[in-house]
């Protein structure tokens, strides 16, 4: 079994943040989103990663070849933004029989990993929406097996959205839907579609089971990216480094503090992650993510996302700062 992770999307709803870093290393409770990812499937028994990059793919490269050095990893370029369809095609000479698990890279789920991995089906991840017209949508027979996919429908026959959970064992009949999608231009403003290749598969016979995640976190844009940051740290606790002491300063749970920051005379909490080397002084963050080497000096923050290098002083404000910033509001 192979994971392919595609991350070679811009990541626009997050910009300013996504122009340096690339979303999948967006930090969120302590991580960042490739890194609850990798670790899910690896915890389960997946050694061998394929990564799809594009845009700012180096720093994906670095980041994981340092986090996981451990890890069999190929990297694969998508040069041209053709679609997960087109994405998923590149890694043909790689994946070559073995079965695969596509999981999209801003995709960050609570499910039973090992229960689907040693599934005898392919299996697709699903969970019900308000409003499944943005999403691959499934029709489910009342054995639980797909009946149909359809991407972005105007009017959908289903609620159930495909969350971007893919365990495919027939690999070599995905490839050969694939290339039908490119011999018939199946495509829409010029991006193909895995959901059209996982639909031509079902047509031509192929069994997928359906199967429901518990939570789905959406990592997508800033005001959901918070809310999940949230929801992740009850659940885990936070975490708090303790090489550090931090005078005259309450920290309200549950947050996660990264290693070296220097905090004094604040408040922080709760719903806060901080990311290493990050200094704090008599300021109030809460419901925030803050990156690395961040200075905050006299501010009041809440609801915020501020990228790593930035350097904010002196007012209270709702932000959106990406990385590589100096605000000054004195």
């Amino acid at each position: 079994m192979k994971a392919i992770i595609p991350v070679a999307g811009a990541g626009t709803k997050l910009r300013p943040h996504t122009y340096t870093q690339p979303k999948a290393l967006i930090p969120i409770a302590g991580k960042t989103i490739l890194s609850f990812i990798v670790d899910q499937l690896h915890e389960a028994g997946i050694n061998e990663f394929i990564f799809i990059v594009g845009y700012l793919g180096e720093k994906i490269q670095d980041y994981v070849s340092q986090t996981y050095p451990h890890l069999t990893t190929h990297f694969v370029h998508q040069n041209e933004r053709q679609g997960t369809g087109h994405a998923i095609e590149l890694t043909k000479a790689i994946v070559g029989s073995d079965e695969v698990f596509v999981v999209l890279g801003d995709t960050v789920c609570e499910y039973d990993v090992k229960e689907v991995l040693e599934s005898p089906h392919s299996m697709l991840g699903i969970k019900k929406v308000e409003d499944p017209r943005n999403f691959g949508v499934a029709s489910i027979g009342e054995d639980g097996f797909i009946e149909q996919l359809v991407e972005k429908p105007a009017i959908p026959k289903s609620n159930m959205a495909l969350v971007g959970l893919y365990k495919i064992k027939e690999t070599e009949f995905l490839y050969q839907c694939l290339q039908h999608l490119f011999v018939s231009n199946t495509n829409v403003n010029g991006e193909y579609s895995l959901t059209d290749a996982l639909e031509c598969m079902v047509k031509r016979g192929a069994k997928f089971q359906s199967f429901k995640v518990k939570s789905w976190f959406d990592c997508g844009k800033k005001d959901t990216l918070l809310e999940s940051n949230a929801t992740l740290l009850k659940k885990s606790g936070g975490n708090t480094s303790t090489q550090h002491n931090y005078p005259n300063t309450i920290i309200i749970p549950p947050v996660s503090i990264a290693p070296g920051c220097d905090i004094s005379n604040a408040i922080i909490g709760p719903h806060v992650a901080i990311g290493a080397n990050t200094s704090i002084k008599h300021s109030i963050v809460r419901e925030s993510i803050i990156g690395s080497y961040t200075n905050l000096y006299e501010v009041v923050l809440d609801n915020s996302l501020i990228g790593s290098d930035a350097s904010v002083k002196g007012l209270s404000r709702s932000l959106n700062i990406g990385d590589n910033t100096e605000i000054d509001f004195g």
